[in-house]
């Protein structure tokens, strides 16, 4: 569930993580995105992020074929303080200064952010659909307990 929203500005982001390319027909992306979280869970990929901010994890969507209802790639890691010493099967994502509209969460983690964002696709219409992004906060008291924030790009 939504709490509030907020807007604010952004320099840059630098991220490092697994991608993979997805659309959200179909339920395509909560199995592919899905798939992404339990390799990075089961990998223990975090800790091969050794430029890493933060222990926060990021799903950054970027490269949008048009919008929501086309392809779009899915980078699942952590925000990083330079592009340099990534991973080699990893992939990097720098974003540009932009204005964000921020969505604040509560609820049961991993569902109130797929609630989230069924209510953004039906009804954000001031989006950019340059790259997009959830945190997710470490050090949760458990996995359900997950603080999260959805950023989305806006005009």
């Amino acid at each position: 569930m939504i709490t509030k929203t907020e807007i604010i500005e952004i320099n840059e982001i630098l991220i490092a993580g697994i991608s993979v390319r997805t659309t959200n027909q179909n339920g395509q992306s909560q199995k592919d995105i899905g798939g992404l979280w339990t390799r990075f869970l089961n990998e223990n990929l975090l800790h091969q992020i050794h430029n890493r901010t933060s222990d926060d994890i990021y799903c950054a969507c970027t490269d949008y074929d048009a919008d929501h209802t086309g392809f779009y790639t899915a980078i699942l890691g952590c925000k990083v303080n330079s592009l340099m010493q990534i991973p080699n099967d990893f992939v990097s994502l720098m974003t540009v200064p932009d204005k964000y509209k921020v969505y604040f969460l509560i609820g049961k983690f991993p569902e109130n952010v797929a609630e989230a964002w069924r209510f953004i696709w039906d009804n954000a219409t001031d989006r950019k659909y340059t790259a997009d992004f959830d945190l997710y906060s470490a050090n949760a008291k458990s996995f359900e307990e997950t603080e999260a924030k959805i950023y989305l790009a806006v005009n």
